[in-house]
């Protein structure tokens, strides 16, 4: 080791005397010995420049890992790993030209000491000496700069490590200078300067924005950063939680519990009747276990709990790193975009099986996002056109093809019994007084029927001799109570009903005309209770402004006027009431009108549960064959 000292120590000198046999000074000699070294060094500085374009070059991919996985280090490391060995990176590389740095450091230290008369010490000389500390730190605080604002790796640095760099150098600079001697306070000014001219020039050579995609990089930040605010309030939400301790429990339990067949995940209380009729039947029919997660800490299921069927409250934030350990035979969500945002598959167990259950009959192309449904095994489709929309996109954009169920809609089953329950108990009860009921129920989405033409239309209504009943959005109640109530103040005098009580359904069930603009409500209503639908042509809600891509023409709109009437917001005043006559009394919107349409695009009508049970209960027969 000695011998390797003294070889580097013995080239830096020799190296140093040439440059003063050229110049007789020692000042000029070390400048110049700088910047051949700065020259000898350029291969390892282009290697520098090459790799920190690399590494940015892979941040987007990245940030969108750390997004991913947000939570859990485990699969992000593996991520990571999978990500350098493809781009043939290491992070370990990043080291060598500080080692060479430090190691050149120490050679000049000695070399000064024995070839220069340069070994003042400013500590122990003071006077002029006392100019090289504060040209070493100016040196650094000028060379910091620069790389802040053009350095492809260090200009992409959060601002505490931009500035704790720099105050890092500068102190560094300032101690060198003052304790070691004046001959390396000089080299190190030297080397800082023209480590900002070897930059600039790096970088017209090798321009890093001719390999990275700045944009995209961007996007990748904004998807990160959303990802932490986001987790940021659960993680607080979840700190203040009186459920905090429960879910903890819940979750260890979850894991701890061996040999889950079957899992379904709920977001919420009210998410049940989705499953209600599949889970029933698998009950009835087997002796499976049903593991039923919800992240809502009040909902029913909890009263619910029996030897074949277990609910764990376990809420978003753990879900989180729940569904990247998740060990299961099969898992049953409603929730879309799966891999997309924080739900992951299982980082566990891969041969998972992930079943989607739609909440409604509504095209998934046009209500989700574009690649919504893309990481999910087997879809259980509402109708054929559901099925034909999904198939489409499958074969167009040449995706993995899933296993599309031809289901139904437990929903509008469970809707159907209900409103033959109602009708019952009404025809069983007194007669009415003969009068129609119409019932808006606007959607929540912007320029509602709420927000753009409710006067107009009740003031045509309430010239007929109908019961007018409103029954808002339950989160525009939410946020705009004051405009519901101020409304209904209005119109009391003629006799209209606002309804801010959802507990109930029965007024969506009993009433003879539905108008509504794009709400889903408007499929479950006419195909439980076989009557028509107005639709008011408000702006349409579409979260992938791609869906026109696909042929096949969404259920949203090829529906609207086959099972009732569509008029623009404009023209509510004016044509209202010939249209709410003409779905009352015209036979094209007869219930037996409306039940031919529910047999064309309703698969397995009173029957959803048995055929989804069914899927599930054989596919857990053949995997245990396997």
């Amino acid at each position: 080791m000695g011998t390797l000292v003294d070889a580097i120590v013995g080239g830096l000198l020799w190296l140093i005397n040439l440059c003063y046999a050229f110049v007789h000074n020692y000042w000029a000699a070390i400048l110049i010995f700088t910047f051949l070294t700065k020259v000898i060094l350029l291969p390892l500085s282009v290697w520098v420049q090459k790799n920190s374009i690399k590494t940015v070059r892979m941040s987007p991919e990245m940030n969108h890992i750390k997004a991913a996985y947000f939570g859990n280090q485990e699969a992000i490391s593996e991520e990571q790993y999978k990500l350098f060995k493809r781009e043939k990176y290491s992070p370990f590389a990043d080291l060598i030209p500080l080692v060479v740095q430090l190691a050149l450091l120490m050679g000049v230290v000695e070399a000064v000491k024995r070839g220069t008369d340069l070994t003042d010490i400013p500590v122990k000389t003071g006077g002029v000496t006392l100019l090289i500390p504060l040209l070493a730190a100016l040196s650094a605080f000028f060379m910091c700069y620069v790389q802040n604002r053009i350095n492809v790796l260090q200009s992409e640095q959060g601002l505490v490590n931009k500035y704790g760099t720099m105050a890092f150098s500068v102190g560094l600079s300032l101690y060198l200078g003052f304790f070691v001697s004046i001959g390396v306070g000089f080299y190190w000014s030297c080397s800082n300067i023209l480590s900002v001219l070897q930059l600039v020039l790096l970088n017209i050579w090798i321009n890093p924005r001719d390999y990275i995609d700045y944009e995209a990089l961007e996007k990748s930040k904004e998807e990160l950063n959303s990802v932490r605010e986001f987790m940021a309030s659960k993680q607080k939400e979840d700190k203040k939680s009186p459920y905090r301790a429960r879910c903890k429990a819940d979750y260890k339990r979850f894991l701890k519990t061996p040999g889950k067949q079957v899992v379904f995940y709920s977001e919420k209380n009210g998410f049940y009747k989705y499953y209600q009729n599949i889970i029933e039947e698998i009950i009835r029919r087997t002796n499976i276990v049903v593991h039923y997660i919800t992240s809502d800490p009040e909902d029913e299921v909890f009263g619910m709990e029996s030897g074949q069927f277990k609910p764990y409250y376990i809420n978003e934030n753990r879900m989180i790193v729940l569904m990247m350990k998740m060990e299961t035979k099969i898992m049953v969500m409603t929730t879309p975009d799966l891999e997309n945002f924080q739900l992951k598959r299982s980082y566990v167990q891969k041969d998972i099986e992930y079943i989607y259950v739609p909440h409604d009959v509504n095209s998934a192309n046009l209500s989700f996002h574009k690649n919504a449904l893309d990481h999910f095994d087997t879809i259980f489709t509402s109708g054929p056109k559901n099925k034909a929309e999904i198939a489409e996109r499958e074969q167009k954009y040449e995706l993995r093809a899933k296993n599309l169920v031809e289901w139904g809609s437990s929903v509008i089953d469970n809707m159907t019994v209900s409103y033959e329950r109602m009708l019952q108990e009404a025809q069983e009860g007194q007669d009415g007084d003969g009068k129609k009921t119409v019932l808006i129920a606007p959607s929540w989405q912007d320029a509602n029927i709420l927000d753009s033409c409710i006067e107009p239309m009740l003031d045509a209504l309430v010239q007929t001799e109908h019961h007018i009943i409103v029954r808002p959005h339950p989160q525009y109640v939410r946020h705009f109570e004051h405009k519901i109530d101020a409304l209904a103040a209005k119109y009391q005098a003629h006799g209209v009903t606002f309804q801010k009580d959802f507990s109930s359904n029965r007024t969506v069930y009993m009433a003879d005309l539905l108008i509504t603009d794009w709400s889903s409500i408007s499929f479950e209503y006419t195909f439980s209770t076989l009557k028509p639908v107005l639709f008011i042509n408000t702006p349409m809600k579409i979260l992938n402004p791609d869906y026109q891509e696909l042929q096949t023409v969404p259920i949203d709109i090829e529906l609207r006027d086959r099972i009732g009437i569509s008029i623009a917001p404009d023209d509510v005043g004016a044509d209202i009431v010939s249209a709410v006559d003409r779905l009352l009394h015209d036979t094209e919107f007869s219930p037996e009108s409306m039940r031919k349409l529910k047999e064309e695009y309703i698969y397995n009508n009173g029957a959803s549960g048995k055929v989804g049970a069914k899927y599930i209960i054989d596919r857990l027969v053949a995997r245990s064959g396997r």
